[in-house]
């Protein structure tokens, strides 16, 4: 399962945490990045990232706030916020973090073993385990981790599920019914097809077609077409080595 993340702090500490991260752990994906306070704040609600990492130094650009005023407003809109790892140049705020129960504090410049340990820290305190779904079909009750699914089919009021072992599972339940129940890893991209991002192994926007591991072409319609950006982007990041 991926891990997402956002970082308010400068492009140049955004440069570097991504870097170092994208070669640690693959599986943290970056969803956003700024340093002004309307921007970040919106980012944060609609992407719902796991941690965010928050410079803690200076007021956020556009705000005269303390940079810990913005987990006060987070409050007022969701009922359970990311972990925050505060980033300084000094522990001067680290009395302060602690009490607004932060994750982590990492002075500067960013040492790979404190970035290591936050991020260990994170998945040994919230361990994720691939859910399982459980299809019935008349009296026919299957149970199935939602690791072994390369994607999901609508088929008019049922759905097909594809398994990364060549199985091929009908359920009498609609498409939209199991989006609601996937964990994060799975994203919609067609009204017939969700995918596990996963097992992607690559997006032609010519084509608009995604390819899935064990040789399957999945088509992406425009109106999902935000969801495959967003796709590109988070895989684009975790990977070690990019060509043009």
């Amino acid at each position: 399962m991926q891990i997402t993340y956002s970082i308010i702090d400068c492009k140049k500490t955004r440069i570097e945490l991504k870097k170092k991260i994208s070669v640690l752990f693959p599986i943290f994906i970056c969803v956003s990045e700024s340093l002004e306070y309307e921007e970040s704040m919106n980012s944060v609600l609609k992407y719902s990232p796991h941690i965010v990492f928050l410079n803690v130094d200076d007021s956020i650009s556009g705000s005269n706030e303390s940079p810990f005023s913005f987990i006060n407003e987070l409050y007022n809109y969701q009922k359970s916020i990311p972990s925050f790892i505060a980033l300084s140049v000094t522990k001067n705020h680290a009395y302060t973090a602690i009490k607004n129960n932060f994750l982590d504090y990492i002075v500067k410049p960013i040492s790979e073993f404190e970035l290591r340990k936050a991020l260990l820290r994170f998945q040994t305190n919230q361990p994720f385990n691939s859910p399982r779904l459980c299809l019935k079909s008349y009296k026919d009750y299957r149970f199935i981790d939602t690791d072994e699914l390369l994607f999901l089919k609508a088929d008019n009021n049922s759905t097909d599920f594809f398994l990364n072992d060549g199985r091929k599972i009908s359920a009498f339940k609609t498409l939209k019914n199991f989006e609601e129940l996937l964990p994060e890893n799975f994203v919609r991209i067609h009204n017939s097809y969700i995918i596990n991002v996963n097992y992607v192994s690559r997006i032609n926007f010519g084509k608009s077609k995604c390819s899935i591991k064990s040789d399957h072409s999945i088509p992406f319609s425009r109106s999902y077409k935000e969801n495959v950006e967003l796709l590109k982007d988070s895989l684009s990041q975790s990977s070690v080595l990019s060509l043009n």
